[in-house]
């Protein structure tokens, strides 16, 4: 078992690079729609090199990522089985199943994006930019609080930081519309 803090290591790593991934991708899904309206032949010329930049973060790094991280945590979990009898690992295992749920419905709109397909705005994909970031915050307090007493503080963390993010959204919101190159 000598090898156990190596492969929770690389764990971390590919975790780490896995969220930077998912962190930055909606963002190029905004300037991807904001590109979207404007004139020609600004369009084109974004659009096309969004979708490369686009691509090249999805399926070079946070698409191996995600699987590299993956592979490790099942490494980790056959070498101590006894993690997955702690409550704390199988909610921090349900907050992984949302990573995964959100990772692949961001796969979604990266799909239709690629495809010149335009559902969503550019304020729905800022929202949803913050959706890795609540799932990160509840696994790093879970991993290193455990008790359930501490749970319900880091419950309450979330929460008073869902309404910051929001409070801070919509003042940002508010200044993009005074100014729209800020």
């Amino acid at each position: 078992m000598d090898y156990y803090p190596y492969i929770k290591a690389f764990h971390l790593i590919f975790v780490i690079t896995w969220f930077a991934g998912l962190f930055y991708i909606p963002r190029l899904f905004v300037y991807q729609i904001e590109a979207h309206s404007k004139p020609s032949p600004d369009r084109e010329i974004l659009g096309k090199q969004l979708k490369l930049m686009a691509k090249r973060l999805w399926y070079i790094i946070t698409w191996p990522s995600a699987i590299l991280a993956t592979v490790f945590a099942i490494w980790l979990i056959i070498l101590q089985p006894f993690w997955l009898l702690q409550a704390w690992m199988q909610l921090k295992l349900a907050f992984v199943v949302l990573l995964i749920l959100y990772h692949l419905k961001t796969h979604q709109y990266y799909k239709q994006l690629q495809n010149d397909v335009f559902k969503k705005s550019s304020n729905f994909m800022r929202i949803w930019n913050e959706g890795a970031t609540f799932i990160l915050f509840a696994v790093v307090f879970l991993v290193i609080l455990k008790s359930a007493i501490n749970w319900i503080w880091g419950l309450i963390g979330l929460i008073v930081l869902s309404v910051l993010i929001m409070l801070g959204f919509r003042m940002y919101k508010r200044i993009r519309e005074k100014n729209p190159e800020a």
